[in-house]
């Protein structure tokens, strides 16, 4: 099983850029999908999540009010919308799937309750 991960790019402080992952080899709807990112010389840290049924989601403070995850599961993708970017959000950026389906909380996410990764997509914006 492999997410694929798609929209990174550079772009200029405040633009904007939608992240996508998809995968195929498994049922998309059971499972708890999430956003993460590491910057050089930083430990993996979690954006962004979305519950199975789509109806909760969470958002790390650097990512309140600026990013939007949403998913399409008829699509089995799942999207990260970002805009007013900054420079601090240059990092690889991975979207992941949650073991036994549930890793997104209303209080926040880790990244050991996650199973299954995608490739990353580099992200750099520029000021």
């Amino acid at each position: 099983v492999q997410l694929q991960a798609s929209g990174g790019g550079s772009v200029q402080s405040g633009g904007s850029l939608r992240l996508s992952c998809a995968a195929s080899e498994f049922t998309w709807r059971y499972y708890d999908l999430g956003w993460f990112r590491q910057a050089p010389g930083k430990g993996r840290e979690g954006i962004s999540c979305i519950s199975f049924s789509g109806g909760s989601t969470y958002s790390s403070d650097s990512a309140k009010g600026r990013f939007t995850i949403s998913r399409d599961d008829s699509k089995n993708t799942v999207y990260l919308q970002m805009n007013s970017l900054k420079p601090t959000d240059t990092s690889v950026y991975y979207c992941a799937r949650a073991d036994s389906g549930h890793g997104c909380y209303s209080w926040g996410m880790s990244k050991n309750d996650f199973d299954v990764w995608g490739q990353g997509t580099l992200v750099t914006v520029s000021s």
